[in-house]
């Protein structure tokens, strides 16, 4: 089974826990999740391809009356 999250090249990246049986399969997946602003890595792993993503959160938004 794959590693619910993997450090690659320093950086946190979770796995979309889909197994893809081809690379094409993982790769339209991957280039979906960066149209989303997410980075992407895809491995091979068990004879089936994994898609990581990782987000760097750039923005914060608040909704509601603050509580003091």
């Amino acid at each position: 089974m794959a590693s619910i999250a993997k450090v690659i090249d320093g950086k946190k990246f979770m796995w979309d826990r889909g197994d893809y049986s081809a690379k094409e399969e993982a790769g339209e997946r991957a280039a979906q999740y960066e149209q989303d602003g997410f980075e992407t890595r895809t491995m091979e792993e068990d004879a089936k391809f994994l898609v990581y993503t990782r987000r760097v959160v750039t923005e914060i938004v608040l909704e509601g009356e603050a509580v003091i």
